[in-house]
């Protein structure tokens, strides 16, 4: 069975990235960062500066609604 990966949120700060893609893992969803940023220079210019957050398709549903603050209070 292959994994499909879906973008839920695209951001331009990696530190937002970083505290959205530790809140999914804390609920449990695995999430992949992908940046076009070349490490040594912090360009920030149109699609070079994207962070973009991808989920499972399965957990898609689940991470838009932690990321709105939507999760269920159970």
């Amino acid at each position: 069975m292959s994994e499909e990966w879906v973008e839920i949120f695209v951001t331009y700060d990696a530190v937002e990235a970083d505290i959205i893609k530790n809140l999914l893992e804390s609920g449990g969803i695995s999430v992949v960062l992908r940046s076009s940023k070349v490490s040594p220079y912090p360009v920030n210019i149109g699609k070079m500066g994207e962070v973009k957050i991808l989920v499972k398709i399965e957990d898609k549903e689940t991470a838009e609604k932690i990321i709105r603050g939507e999760e269920d209070e159970a």
